[in-house]
């Protein structure tokens, strides 16, 4: 027989303006196993939580209902109250007579909101009665780390999580850490070189004993769930021994063949054996195989050479390692829309139509032309000079309707980095509108206005062409009204930031969500930024949207702060509202595997006593289930059922109303 205690709440006037909630627990009273029912203005306060204890100890309650707010207010807290009391936590039920009566019936009689308070209390109670005394789900956590992607928000994510104490896997599909960071000549808004910010934090990671870098290597597969996984990743060939490499660079001077600078952007060159970068790191170059005419055609091999610790090896295959992790933090960052698909603005037939990228990295002191600004057609410095915002962001016909968000920043700062070096120049900004939302940005915008003469244009540009060696660009200036032409020496374009390339690929591997841009999807945007629906795995920097450098750090510290919670005990306690499949009456048709968003189902073998396959059963991994339920919909044997939501407790809940 059930001894099961009802605890209505007033919620202040929340409740009780709408609903007798006197009545409410003087109706309870009636019910059958019900042997204590009581009202109280506060029932999540400390005094309510008491009144709930003490009830439960003197009326040896083994049941009972709080008729309150929403569960996901404060089911927690009275499911803690009642397990101090020694009541099974999940003998605790909460009925939301606020969001679901007292905020929706707003009538001062107070019938509608009672009868419906009522019929709810009465039916959790019934549901009540069919409740198992469930345990929480004990899951043992490997203490280890994989950060995927070695830009400044990987950085800073393996570096808060090392310094936690905890080792850290940094693993990075280029042959340097950095990411596009690296790429910058100064940042706003405190024009500091990015290269003086950036490097120590690389070569910290670097050194630090708690992180190991794999450069040039990628995710090949992650299996598992929170505080169990297992990731292969795949180290792609440098045809160079890491463990002798002294870094000297003299194989890459004597290389004799060259290819287009991926990190330039195509506007230099390097050797065909290479860093990216001066201050890559690590300092281990790597031979670009399609490149390289001893690997394509087995002559040259100077490199070899001259190499004196002997570290070249043409015979490096590539290696598959396999790491066990207990999180996984993705920083994949973002591109640029490709510069190819703004043929309308001269691209790719006009020399010094650039990108802004492309900008930076002439501006750049480590750039290929040593930090002067030179046009790439003659090598000449630029007179004039005008700056396109919102190319391809924005524009539905380019298939992005979002706003960069960082693109008026940067035109603002290349148009001083500009005056910087050219000072008798003139840079115009054509503009739809400036978004400088962010601390001291917008006195930033400002600046390159009023102290650094850049002209701004509101309006859009209709047409760039060449004429007599100038780049001619025609466009309206809509705030006076007038038509502008401008015979320029370069132009530059805002180009819209993109998802990686493959981003889809590598959020099918890992089990998250994404949008139709490839962004991932948070969690939940406000509440859970850094999270995502797979639990153990979250998100840093810009491989959720267009964001500025401080915000990716932030985010980095963030997802490293969730990772390090993870990992403050050796087991995680998880809640146990999971689904379980009835494997005696599973007919195998996979339907649940395939609605599972969380990809909790596996395929188990069925076996006879001989150990042969005689048939397939689904099995949920209890340490990956979210309990959403949709299995339980999606089954058509009706033969998966869900910890606290079974049919009998559902039916129970519907017979009572």
């Amino acid at each position: 027989m059930s001894r099961i205690g009802v605890f209505v709440c007033q919620c202040g006037n929340n409740i009780e303006s709408t609903v007798d909630t006197g009545q409410v627990a003087s109706d309870m009273k009636e019910m059958p196993g019900v042997v204590f029912s009581c009202t109280y203005k506060f029932m999540c306060s400390s005094p309510g939580q008491e009144m709930v204890r003490q009830a439960i100890k003197d009326k040896r309650l083994d049941g009972i209902v709080v008729s309150a707010c929403s569960p996901h207010m404060h089911e927690k807290t009275f499911r803690k109250a009642s397990e101090s009391a020694g009541l099974n936590p999940y003998k605790c039920e909460i009925v939301n007579i606020r969001e679901q009566c007292s905020w929706v019936h707003h009538d001062t009689t107070k019938k509608i909101g009672t009868r419906k308070s009522n019929d709810l209390t009465r039916m959790i109670i019934e549901r009540l009665k069919k409740n198992k005394p469930l345990k929480k789900i004990n899951i043992p956590v490997n203490k280890k780390a994989l950060v995927i992607g070695g830009g400044i928000a990987g950085i800073q994510a393996a570096l808060d999580i090392a310094d936690g104490g905890r080792e850290v896997i940094l693993v990075e599909r280029e042959p340097s850490i950095g990411g596009n960071m690296a790429r910058l000549s100064e940042t706003f808004p405190t024009m500091d070189c990015s290269q003086c910010i950036l490097t120590p934090k690389m070569v910290e990671a670097e050194l630090h004993d708690k992180i190991k870098i794999l450069t040039y290597s990628e995710v090949e597969k992650l299996d598992g769930y929170i505080g169990n996984f297992t990731v292969t990743i795949k180290k792609k060939a440098k045809y160079v021994d890491e463990s002798t490499c002294t870094g000297c660079g003299e194989c890459m001077e004597k290389c004799p063949f060259k290819a287009d600078s991926e990190f330039e952007l195509g506007l230099n060159k390097r050797k065909v054996i290479y860093t990216p970068f001066p201050q890559a790191v690590p300092n281990i170059p790597v031979i670009d195989a399609p490149n390289c005419v001893m690997l394509t055609k087995g002559k040259c091999g100077i490199c070899a050479k001259v190499c004196g610790p002997g570290s070249i090896d043409f015979e490096q295959k590539d290696e598959f390692i396999e790491e066990q992790v207990g999180a996984v933090v993705v920083a994949t960052g973002y591109d640029l829309m490709p510069n190819e698909r703004f043929g309308e603005y001269g691209y790719g037939k006009i020399k010094d139509v650039v990108s802004g990228m492309q900008f930076e990295r002439l501006a750049s002191s480590s750039g290929p032309t040593g930090g002067q600004i030179f046009r790439p057609s003659d090598g000449k410095v630029p007179e004039q000079i005008v700056f396109l915002q919102c190319i391809g962001s924005r524009d539905e016909a380019k298939g992005v309707s979002y706003c960069s968000k960082i693109c008026c920043m940067y035109t603002a700062k290349h148009t001083m980095l500009y005056k910087h070096k050219v000072h008798d120049g003139q840079a115009y900004v054509f503009y739809m509108d400036i978004r400088a939302g962010g601390k001291r940005y917008e006195e930033f915008t400002r600046r390159a206005q009023e102290q650094e003469d850049a002209m701004y244009l509101r309006g859009r540009v209709a047409r760039i062409y060449e004429r007599d060696g100038k780049v001619v660009v025609q466009g309206a200036d809509t705030l006076s009204g007038t038509q502008v032409v401008i015979e320029a020496d370069m132009v530059v374009l805002a180009t819209a930031l993109v998802s990686r390339p493959g981003a889809d690929s590598l959020a099918q591997k890992l089990g998250i969500g994404y949008d139709k841009y490839k962004f991932y999807n948070e969690y939940h945007p406000k509440l859970k930024p850094v999270e995502t629906v797979t639990a153990g795995i979250f998100l840093s920097g810009a491989c959720v949207g267009p964001m500025d450098i401080p915000e990716s750090v932030s985010m980095g510290s963030a997802s490293a702060s969730k990772v390090l919670a993870l990992f403050s005990s050796d087991e995680m306690a998880r809640e146990p509202i999971v689904a379980a499949v009835n494997k005696q009456r599973c007919n195998a048709c996979w339907d649940c595997v395939v609605a599972c968003p969380y990809t909790a189902i596996e395929k188990e073998e069925v076996k006879d006593r001989q150990g042969n396959v005689i048939g397939w059963n689904a099995n949920v991994n209890e340490g990956v289930c979210q309990g959403c339920g949709v299995c339980v919909a999606a089954c058509r044997s009706k033969v998966v059922d869900l910890a606290g939501y079974t049919d009998e407790q559902v039916f129970a809940a519907i017979n009572a109303f």
